[in-house]
């Protein structure tokens, strides 16, 4: 008798099934939003300041921001949207570290995140745009005019978009050969997701544009992650307890081609 072929559930996922649904009790989610939570923490501003966040309501680095002391007005797209509790899982992500100072207030508000007419001018101290927010809204320049719009002189924003990494991949999985080939120089790339939905990626130099283009400074900007799903998760199946090690080792990687990660970040700043 020939053996049975593999299960489909221990057969490697394809990208668009392994980023099309963010599964965060596996391996590789509950590293990447632990090296999100990192990263947050340290560019979150050193002295209490009001923030605004754009990074829906289930984002696991608002809890951060509040318990350092900052106040937190949270966009949510509807009154039905329910605040989920954020996970804990033993050893699956960064513990929210005990505030020095007393704990910021966190506000929910019902808007557009795209447009922000809710806000005021030169409101905000700082803008979070993160879990690939700006690559959901496909008109990411508005958008970004909007963040520069509501940031008070020498505020910041963290911003998380979708690669082009990422949309070529999703573009391979689906037979897309024709617009494949024509992804790496293209001006705008809109890349459609395996449940409908549309997703605009970027190069680095794109999403540079754009920043510069709303009247907005780059300060940095690098792949999310540079460690591949499959060193993640045999790390973590040789020793479940490595998490606190691998999550340090991508918060020192210097690596900043952004032909590397499936998302990328970047911190702006509005000039004087």
């Amino acid at each position: 008798m020939r053996p049975s072929s593999t299960p489909a559930s221990d057969r490697p996922r394809s990208p668009a099934a392994q980023f099309a649904a963010t599964d965060r009790l596996s391996d590789y989610w509950r590293f990447y939003w632990a090296v999100a939570e990192a990263q947050i923490s340290r560019w979150l501003p050193t002295s209490p300041s009001l923030l605004l966040d754009l990074s829906s309501p289930d984002f696991q680095g608002t809890p951060r921001a509040v318990a350092a002391g900052h106040d937190v007005v949270t966009l949510l797209p509807s009154v039905d949207t329910a605040m989920r509790r954020p996970l804990t899982l033993v050893n699956g992500r960064a513990t929210i570290p005990r505030p020095t100072r007393p704990k910021g207030r966190w506000r929910h508000v019902i808007g557009d995140s795209a447009f922000l007419r809710s806000f005021a001018a030169d409101t905000f101290d700082g803008v979070i745009a993160d879990n690939r927010v700006l690559s959901r809204h496909l008109a990411t320049e508005a958008s970004m005019v909007e963040i520069a719009r509501v940031l008070r002189t020498g505020g910041r924003a963290l911003v998380c978009v979708d690669s082009v990494v990422l949309g070529m991949a999703l573009l391979a999985e689906q037979d897309y050969w024709p617009e494949l080939s024509h992804a790496p120089s293209a001006d705008v790339l809109l890349v459609p997701w395996p449940d409908g939905s549309i997703t605009r990626c970027f190069t680095a130099e794109q999403l540079t544009e754009v920043v510069t283009e709303a009247g907005l400074e780059l300060e940095w900007i690098k792949p999310r992650t540079v460690l591949s799903v499959s060193t993640v998760e045999m790390m973590l199946a040789r020793d479940p307890r490595s998490m606190g090690r691998l999550v340090e080792m991508e918060m020192r990687a210097a690596e900043s081609d952004d032909y590397v990660g499936v998302h990328l970040i970047a911190s702006v700043v509005k000039p004087g």
